[in-house]
C-alpha cells in the first residue's frame, strides 16, 4: 500500500502527517512504529493523521513511536493546522481541531500565501489530580517532593488531556534526561497513566528553559504541551509572569497563560518534505 505523506517539524518535534481523509489508514499503531524508525522507517517522534470531525473544521489523531496514541501534542496541533492550509483543505485561517485531549482553537498567521506562524489556544489546564490523573489524596499535586531513583525532586503535574509533570533542576545541560525521565514516566504507582516529564530552570521572570521527556517516545527537542505546562506551573509557584519564552533544544516557544486561565502558544511550523511511504 502507497502512503502520500508530509514530513514537518516544529522545533525539531518532527512527525509524520497523513491525510486520513483521502486515504484508508487500517492499522495507525503498527504504521507508527513503522514510520518513526530513523533508521528502517521515515523517521520521526510518532505520526499524526488529519481525519474528518463531525463538531470541528478538522480531527487530529497522534501515535507515539511505540505505537501507542496520545490525546494531545501541542507542536503536532499547529502542524497539523498548517497542513490543511498548505494542501488547501481548507482556505480558512481561524480553525477549531478536534482532539482525544478536547477540541482546540488555531489561527494562521499568512504572508503572501504562506503561513508564517501559527497560535494554538489550547484551553485552561486541568489541576485537579483525580482528573491528571496522579495518585495522590492532595486535590493538586503541586511542587511535592518524590524520591525517584538516589534523587528528590519537587514535581508538580497539570493535564491538557495528556499527562505532564514539570520537574526543577539547578543545570538543564547537565541534567541527566536519559536517566531519570524514564524512570519518571514509568513510575506508575504515582502517575497511573505515565507521565510526559518537562524538566526545567528558572532563567528570569520571562524566560525557561527546558528538556523534555515525551511518555512513548524519549527525549525530544520541541514539546508545546511541555513548554506550556513549564510555564503555568512556574507562574503558579511565582517564578514568572504569566507570558514566557520557553527555551528548548529546538528553539524558543512563546506562552501566554491569559487573565481568562486560557493558554496560548505562538511559534512556526515546517514542511520538511513530501514523499510516499510503501507500507509492505
Amino acid at each position: 500500500m502507497d502512503i502520500k505523506f508530509t514530513k514537518m517539524q516544529a522545533y525539531g518535534n518532527d512527525y509524520v502527517y497523513v491525510n486520513a481523509i483521502d486515504q484508508k489508514i487500517d492499522n495507525p499503531n503498527e504504521l507508527a512504529r513503522k514510520v518513526s524508525d530513523r533508521h528502517f522507517g521515515i523517521g520521526s517522534d510518532g505520526l499524526v493523521l488529519i481525519c474528518e470531525s463531525k463538531r470541528c473544521d478538522f480531527r487530529m489523531r497522534m501515535f507515539n513511536p511505540d505505537g501507542s496514541e496520545g490525546e494531545m501534542c501541542g507542536n503536532a496541533l499547529r502542524s497539523l493546522s498548517k497542513f490543511v492550509y498548505y494542501h488547501h483543505l481548507t482556505d480558512k485561517t481561524h480553525l477549531t481541531i478536534e482532539t482525544l485531549g478536547g477540541d482546540q482553537v488555531v489561527d494562521l498567521f499568512v504572508e503572501n500565501g504562506d503561513v508564517v506562524n501559527i497560535s494554538a489556544c489550547i484551553g485552561e489546564p486541568v489541576l485537579e489530580s483525580a482528573k491528571i490523573p496522579v495518585a495522590t489524596d492532595e486535590p493538586q499535586f503541586i511542587d511535592k517532593e518524590v524520591k525517584i531513583l538516589d534523587k528528590t525532586f519537587k514535581m508538580s503535574s497539570v493535564s491538557w488531556g495528556n499527562p505532564h509533570t514539570v520537574v526543577f533542576v539547578d543545570d538543564t545541560d547537565s541534567f541527566e534526561v536519559e536517566k531519570y525521565g524514564p524512570a519518571i514516566e514509568h513510575y506508575t504507582d504515582l502517575f497511573p497513566k505515565k507521565t510526559n516529564v518537562s524538566f526545567i530552570q528558572i532563567l528570569d521572570r520571562n524566560r525557561i528553559k527546558m528538556r523534555e521527556w515525551e511518555r512513548g517516545t524519549g527525549e525530544t527537542i520541541g514539546c508545546g504541551t511541555g513548554c506550556c505546562s513549564s510555564a503555568v506551573i512556574a507562574n503558579i509557584l511565582g517564578l514568572t509572569d504569566r507570558e514566557v519564552t520557553v527555551e528548548q533544544i529546538g528553539g524558543p516557544l512563546k506562552v501566554l497563560w491569559d487573565e481568562e486561565g486560557k493558554v496560548h502558544m505562538t511559534g512556526p511550523s515546517y514542511v520538511v518534505y513530501e514523499g510516499v511511504y510503501y507500507d509492505k
